[in-house]
Formats: structure tokens, sequence, C-alpha cells
């Protein structure tokens, strides 16, 4: 064999190795990496955005104040509006921004709603949090962009791109659903709602802590202002809400902040706490954890007020006579109540529910 083969067959053959490492790396990250199927679900949410088959008129961005708080079912029953979540446990207003810079590449929504809540951080928070929302995006600019703004200071960048790095430890604690959820996943939520059908009545508010410092930080003002330019660019409207939870409390000096920069750019801020009566609200009902989220009762009155404001005041379009948008809608109603019903029979056979959400602020 001559030499120049010779060195070509090593070369292949190096080649071949590292092709299979990195293909083997891959496989196991993907198995290690955590499934959320029970218990804590909301790490299981913002992949499923990718699965979506039509587009939306209205894309809602933040926090749990979004994703349990709102059903986009009950928005398309009232009025024909086709709307997602794209929510996530403690969603920081840079992750909002870059998983609103993925929606707009991939479609082109007439309304985006974004809930301020979480203008309060200022700064990367948590590293179990951060992966709730990034582990689940595809590898892209937007990815990188999101993990660089939300890393703390002991995460690193290659432990994102490389999940098994993360993940190894997990070896000797998977079990089936590791397994089968390796390369498919079942939805936990609806269009982006997480439901819960269980009711914790609010019995006493938590007493507002005095805080040091009342403004809200730069970087919260610079990504607000990077999401209004977007939006802009991409001709869609965006709407900025607090939602009407009771808890953690919304300070005046919050609000004020929030209308006074609305009003300098002409944008449609509603504080729905100040309207939660005409809303029809009632927290000895419509809570499951007593006033810090809304259970299906509460997000579906919410839900009927709201897409009252999307479709008179802001113009959103009924989208129910389009067969094949109706009909992917028909299908989404059904997994709703067949998920609601399911929930019914866990609460009357266990009186709670198993698959138990975070049980704190997100």
């Amino acid at each position: 064999m001559s030499k120049k083969r010779n060195k070509k067959l090593h070369i292949t053959c190096i080649a071949a190795f590292f092709v299979l490492l990195c293909a083997t790396v891959w496989l196991l990250g993907r198995i290690t990496q955590p499934k959320y199927t029970s218990g804590v679900l909301e790490g299981a949410m913002t992949q499923e955005y990718y699965d979506e088959k039509y587009s939306h008129d209205v894309v809602f961005v933040g926090d749990c104040e979004v994703y349990e708080n709102f059903s986009p079912v009950t928005m398309w029953e009232e009025r024909g509006i086709t709307s997602y979540i794209r929510g996530s446990a403690q969603q920081l207003i840079w992750q909002s921004y870059y998983l609103l810079e993925e929606v707009f590449e991939r479609e082109s929504p007439k309304v985006v709603v974004y809930n301020v809540q979480s203008m309060k951080y200022s700064e990367p928070q948590s590293e179990a949090y951060n992966r709730m929302t990034l582990d689940g995006m595809p590898l892209s600019k937007h990815k990188i962009d999101a993990i660089n703004a939300s890393m703390t200071e002991d995460e690193d960048m290659i432990s994102y791109l490389i999940p098994f790095l993360r993940y190894h430890s997990r070896w000797s604690e998977l079990t089936d659903d590791d397994f089968r959820y390796a390369f498919s996943h079942d939805n936990v939520t609806v269009a982006g709602y997480l439901m819960r059908a269980d009711v914790k009545p609010m019995t006493k508010l938590p007493t507002a802590p005095v805080l040091e410092d009342y403004e809200i930080g730069e970087r919260c003002w610079e990504y607000l202002d990077k999401m209004r330019e977007l939006c802009d660019a991409n001709g869609a409207t965006l709407v900025l809400i607090k939602s009407p939870s009771l808890w953690p409390h919304w300070y005046e000096q919050w609000d004020g902040q929030i209308s006074a920069y609305a009003e300098k750019y002409g944008l449609r801020y509603i504080n729905l706490l100040n309207v939660s009566d005409e809303i029809g609200l009632d927290m000895q009902t419509d809570t499951y954890d007593g006033g810090l989220h809304l259970n299906i009762y509460g997000a579906e009155k919410l839900s009927k007020y709201f897409a009252g404001i999307l479709s008179d005041e802001l113009g959103v379009p009924d989208r129910s006579a389009d067969k094949d948008i109706a009909a992917d809608w028909q299908a989404k109603s059904e997994a709703y109540y067949a998920l609601y019903n399911a929930q019914l029979a866990e609460l009357k056979e266990y009186g709670y529910l198993k698959s138990w959400t975070l049980g704190e602020e997100k």
C-alpha cells in the first residue's frame, strides 16, 4: 500500500472516530438531559412551540403569570383568536426577547403580549430556571445569545451546547422516561398554557416587603427597547401587561415606571390587577395556590376578558372560518378538555394532582 493511500486511510479513520464520538456524546446528552414529563413540567414547555403547524396572530412571552393565567383555547372559543404562550419559569426579559427573535423568524404575529413582572430582575438569577427555558431551544444564534445573557457566574457555554457535560451525573438516576422521551415528547401544555384544575383559596395576602431600591434596572430597559424595536420592525403591536396575580407584590413604583415608558413610546399598558373585579376573579375559587397563580377557572375568566381587548380594541381577526386552522384548534380543544377531565379524575382519586409543578414564585 502506498504512503499516500495509507495516509488517506489514516485520515478517514480519524474522521470516522470523531464522527462516532460526537454522535455518542449527542446521544448520551439526549438520554441524560431531564425530560420534565412529571413533577416539574415547566422544563418541557419551550420545545413544544416548534411543533406548531400554523401561525398565531397573538404571541405571549413572560413567566408563570402568562403560561398559567391565560388560556389560548378559551380565546379561540370566544373570538376565534389564534395565540400561543412562549412562557417559561422565571423567564427573564432577555430570554423573552431572544424567544421572540425566534418567533419572528417563523411567523408574523399581529400582537405580542409581554408580562412586565419579570422586569424586577435585572441580573441572571438561577441555573435551574435558565435550563428550563434554554435547553429546549434548538441550536441557533438566538440560543447562544440567550445563554450568554442568562448565565450565572458558575455556568459555562459548553455545558449548554453539549448537555452530557452538565447531566452526566444523572446516569445512575435514569428512568424509563429518559429513554422513552429521548427523541420525542408528550406535550405538557396546550398552546403554551399549563393547566391546573385544583383550588386553594387565598387566606391571607402576605405583607409586601419594603425594598431598598424600586428602580427597574437599566438592563431591563435595554431589552424592553430591543423588544419594542423588534416588534416595530416586524409590524407587530407590543402590548405590556401586568397579570392579575396577587403575589408576588407589584409595587406602585414599578407600575409608575412602566406606565411612563408606555406613554413615552405610545404603547398599550394594561394593569389587569386594576380590573380584577370587572374580569370577575375570585381568589377563593380561581387560584390553585392562594393567589400566586390562577387555576383553569380564573384563567378562563381572564382569557375571555382579554380576548375582548384583542379583538375589539387591537383588531385581532377571527380565524374560525379557516377550515385548516379551525381543525387544528379543534384538536387543541380536545386535548384541553381531555387534560381537564384527567385532572378532575386525579383530584377525585387522590385529592391532589400527582403531576405537581413548581410550587413557588416562577
